[in-house]
């Protein structure tokens, strides 16, 4: 998860105490004393612009005592942004998930493995020349060797160069000879650049009609598929790989416990169910 900038921090810091700063001055401090019923909602709506430099300063040092001594609550207030802003994001993640079913789970082109008719469905958005893709596969073939009711949906979303492109029409036009799972899973294994030269040995080597693999990579279905792929990425606010979805859930990225999260995550919602994934 990404950290606020000390921007965001300050701001959330510096507004309550610069509230309490003004507060001070209207009961007794710098400047004209107005009593609490005047001066409370004035300073709550006041701009900084209306303190005058002494008081200005005044605030300035008020706010720097107190953080040299109550460092702890940078922590306190990042722990809480951070959270606020996690929650923030799965509330957004269900709300798109909800919206975008079926394109999400049940795209009738999309590339399949695991059980084709399980219960829970994984999706994952990557790109065959992304390190992380390639770090995290390990775990998810993990998962479909291991759970033997986990369908897994594979959307091909190559963004990191044209390479990847043209490795992606290569796996696309795979699955069109029933081959899709063989070739991804050699493809998102290999060391260095994967462009279509590579992918083309991967194919001819898993025994696919090459004829016909060459003339379907470039029929509309697999532009169609393609281009679905990156409107619903677009629509979902997707704009790295790997990223899992899981019902509702989504996991950013390849953590070294992906099997672990994405099997719990499968495990909780086979308890609770989900009626479109």
């Amino acid at each position: 998860m990404s950290r606020p900038s000390p921007l965001s921090i300050g701001a959330l810091v510096a507004a309550p105490l610069l509230l309490l700063a003004g507060l001070w001055f209207a009961f007794g401090g710098e400047g004209e004393s107005q009593g609490p019923s005047a001066a409370g909602p004035a300073l709550i709506g006041a701009n900084v612009s209306t303190f005058s430099p002494e008081q200005k300063r005044a605030i300035e040092g008020i706010v720097k005592d107190y953080l040299v001594q109550n460092p702890e609550i940078l922590v306190e207030v990042q722990t809480a942004l951070e959270t606020k802003a996690a929650k923030e994001e799965a509330e957004r993640t269900k709300k798109l998930v909800a919206e975008h079913a079926k394109d999400i789970y049940r795209a009738p082109n999309a590339p399949v493995a695991g059980n084709p008719n399980g219960d829970i469905t994984v999706v994952e958005f990557f790109d065959y020349n992304c390190g992380y893709c390639k770090r995290g596969f390990s775990e998810v073939a993990k998962l479909v060797e291991q759970d033997k009711n986990v369908r897994v949906v594979f959307k091909e979303f190559p963004i990191l160069r044209d390479e990847s492109e043209q490795a992606a029409k290569v796996a696309l036009a795979a699955r069109m000879q029933g081959k899709y799972w063989e070739v991804h899973r050699d493809l998102i294994q290999t060391k260095g650049l994967v462009n279509e030269a590579v992918a083309l040995k991967v194919a001819e080597a898993h025994g696919l009609d090459m004829a016909k693999l060459k003339a379907d990579m470039v029929s509309p279905e697999v532009k169609a598929e393609l281009d679905r792929v990156k409107e619903l990425a677009n629509k979902l606010g997707v704009n790295g790989t790997p990223h899992f979805l899981v019902g509702d859930q989504a996991i950013g990225g390849a953590p070294d416990n992906l099997y672990d999260v994405l099997e719990s995550h499968v495990v909780e919602l086979r308890k609770t169910g989900c009626n479109y994934c």
